[in-house]
């Protein structure tokens, strides 16, 4: 965890979560996002019914994802993808 948390340090959000939740938009665009670079940042906005960590566990849990962290109002989901043409992260045991 604490090496995807470095990873994702530098990251931008990827998806954004506004007033409709986790909507099954949100779903899909996570789920593609997640095929072509595993690690992504997420933003909660303020508009949006959740606070970040419901957003985020619940989000997870459609796309089967790991929640690897939530700070304020954004959140890093992790998954191992095996599409070809991706560098995959190669985590450390």
């Amino acid at each position: 965890v604490k090496q995807l948390r470095s990873l994702a340090h530098h990251l931008g959000p990827m998806l954004w979560i506004g007033k409709n939740g986790i909507s099954e938009t949100a779903i899909s665009q996570a789920d593609e996002t997640l095929l072509s670079h595993e690690l992504i940042k997420c933003s909660v906005l303020d508009a949006c019914p959740l606070d970040a960590r419901q957003a985020a566990e619940e989000l997870a849990e459609h796309v089967d994802a790991s929640l690897v962290q939530v700070i304020g109002h954004r959140f890093v989901l992790y998954r191992h993808s095996d599409k070809e043409g991706i560098k995959n992260i190669a985590l450390a045991r």
